[in-house]
C-alpha cells in the first residue's frame, strides 16, 4: 500500500502574504493592543492620583468588574454560534472604545464599577467571539500557528502601548492622562472599522436554514472532558497572576535583589514571547504534540517556582541571577502551555459549537485570573518557600492532567479514523 505524502505546512510569511483575512486580524490585534498597553499602564495610577479614588476602592471595583468578565465570556461564546461574529466584534469594539475613553469621567467607586464592568464585559466577551472566528476561519493545525502569531503581535502592541504611556507619566498632569486614555479608546474604534472588512463567510457560524439545517452540537456543560480541560487550564493560568502580582511582591519584599529588577523580569518575559512564541508552537498542532508541550510546561513552571523560592535565600547577586533564571523558565512554560491550550480548546470542540466551547474555555482563564492574586499572596508571599513549593506541585499536577487528557483524546481520535 503506498504511503500518503505528508503535506508540509505553508511557511508563515507566505500564509500572511496570501491571506487577507489573516493580515486584517493581525492588524486589528496590533491596533487593539497598542491601546490596551497604554490603558493598563495608566489606569490604576490615573484613578488613584488624578481621579482621587482610594486604592482600596480601585481594587474592589476591578474585582467586581472581573466577575462580570467571567459571565460575559460564557454569554458571548454562546451568542457567537447564533449571531454574526464579525458584527459582534465590530459592536464590541465600538463599546469598548467608548468605555475606555469614559474612564476620564470616573470620579468615585460607583462610576468606576460601572465603567470597569463595561470594559471587562466587552473585552472578555470579545475574546470568546474572536477565538470562535479564528477557529472557523483557519483549518486544523493552522489555528495554533495563527494564535501564536497573534500572541506575538499582542506582546509587540502592548510593549508599544506601554512606551506611549510613558509620555503622560513623564508630564504628570491630569490632562495628559486624559488625552492618552481617550486616545486608547480611539484605537478600538479604528479596529471596529477594520473588522468590517472581514468576510462573513469565513468567520461567522453557518446559518441554519430549512434547506440545509445544522443540528446543534453537544452542550459544553455536559462534556466532562472539555470541562476538565477548562478547569485545569484555569489553574495553570494562575501563572499569569504569579508574574503580575507574586513576583513583584516577592522581589521587593522577600529578596535582596534591587527593586528595579521587577521591570527587567517583565521585559525578559515579553521579549521571549515575542521572539519564540511562533517557533516553539511548532509541533503542538495535533493532540499528541499538545500533550507533550503541556507536560514540558508543567516541569518548567515547577522549576521556576523552586528557583523563585531560592532567590529569597541568596545574596543580592545570587538573588538577581536566580530571579532572571526563574523568569526565563516561566516564559518558556507560558509559551508552551499557551500553544497546547489553543490546540485543546479547538480540537476538542465540535465545529458547530466553537463559540460556546471557546466561551467555556475562556471562563476557566477568567476565573483563574480572578483568584490568582489571592492564591499567590496566600501561598508564595505569606508562606515563603513552602508556599512556592505548593505552587510548584499545583502547576505540575494541572499540567499532568491536561497532558493525560490530550493523550487519551489523541488515542480516541485515531481509533475512529478509517
Amino acid at each position: 500500500m503506498p504511503v500518503a505524502e505528508v503535506e508540509a505546512p505553508v511557511p508563515l510569511r507566505v500564509l500572511v502574504r496570501g491571506d487577507p483575512v489573516l493580515r486584517r486580524l493581525l492588524t486589528v490585534t496590533l491596533v487593539d493592543t497598542v491601546g490596551r498597553g497604554a490603558f493598563f499602564t495608566l489606569t490604576s495610577l490615573y484613578l488613584t492620583t488624578i481621579a482621587g479614588v482610594p486604592a482600596v476602592a480601585v481594587g474592589l471595583g476591578l474585582t467586581i468588574a472581573g466577575g462580570v468578565g467571567v459571565l460575559s465570556s460564557l454569554a458571548f461564546g454562546h451568542l457567537a454560534d447564533r449571531w454574526s461574529s464579525r458584527m459582534m466584534l465590530v459592536v464590541l469594539h465600538v463599546v469598548q472604545g467608548l468605555a475606555v475613553a469614559a474612564y476620564v469621567l470616573v470620579h468615585d467607586v460607583v462610576s468606576l464599577v460601572v465603567v470597569a464592568s463595561i470594559v471587562t464585559l466587552v473585552q472578555q466577551g470579545g475574546s470568546s467571539v474572536r477565538s470562535a472566528a479564528v477557529g472557523r476561519a483557519f483549518p486544523g493545525e493552522e489555528r495554533v500557528r495563527i494564535r501564536a502569531t497573534m500572541r506575538t503581535v499582542t506582546n509587540i502592541g502592548i510593549s508599544a502601548g506601554t512606551a506611549v504611556a510613558a509620555i503622560p507619566l513623564a508630564i504628570g498632569t491630569g490632562t495628559a492622562y486624559r488625552i492618552t486614555l481617550a486616545a486608547g479608546g480611539a484605537f478600538y474604534l479604528v479596529s471596529a472599522v477594520l473588522l468590517l472588512g472581514l468576510p462573513a463567510a469565513r468567520v461567522d457560524a453557518r446559518a441554519r436554514t430549512a434547506a440545509s439545517p445544522v443540528e446543534p452540537g453537544p452542550s459544553p456543560y455536559r462534556d466532562l472532558r472539555f470541562l476538565g480541560v477548562t478547569a485545569l487550564s484555569g489553574v495553570f493560568g494562575i501563572q499569569f497572576g504569579l508574574a503580575e502580582v507574586g513576583v513583584p511582591l516577592w522581589v521587593v519584599g522577600h529578596t535582596r535583589a534591587p527593586d528595579v529588577l521587577v521591570s527587567a523580569l517583565l521585559l525578559v518575559n515579553t521579549g521571549l514571547v515575542i521572539a519564540l512564541q511562533v517557533r516553539l508552537s511548532r509541533g503542538t498542532g495535533d493532540l499528541r504534540g499538545a500533550g507533550r508541550a503541556m507536560s514540558r510546561a508543567g516541569w518548567l513552571m515547577a522549576a521556576a517556582c523552586v528557583v523563585f523560592a531560592a532567590a529569597g535565600w541568596g545574596s543580592p547577586l545570587l538573588a538577581t541571577v536566580a530571579l532572571l533564571v526563574a523568569a526565563v523558565l516561566q516564559a518558556f512554560a507560558e509559551i508552551l502551555s499557551s500553544a497546547a491550550g489553543w490546540n485543546l480548546s479547538f480540537e476538542l470542540a465540535p465545529p458547530d459549537r466553537l463559540g460556546a466551547y471557546q466561551g467555556i474555555y475562556g471562563t476557566g482563564y477568567a476565573l483563574g485570573a480572578m483568584v490568582a492574586p489571592a492564591v499567590v499572596t496566600l501561598t508564595a508571599i505569606d508562606l515563603g518557600t513552602p508556599g512556592w513549593l505548593i505552587l510548584a506541585v499545583m502547576f505540575l499536577a494541572s499540567a499532568a492532567g491536561l497532558a493525560a487528557i490530550a493523550r487519551r483524546a489523541a488515542v480516541s481520535k485515531a481509533s475512529v479514523q478509517p
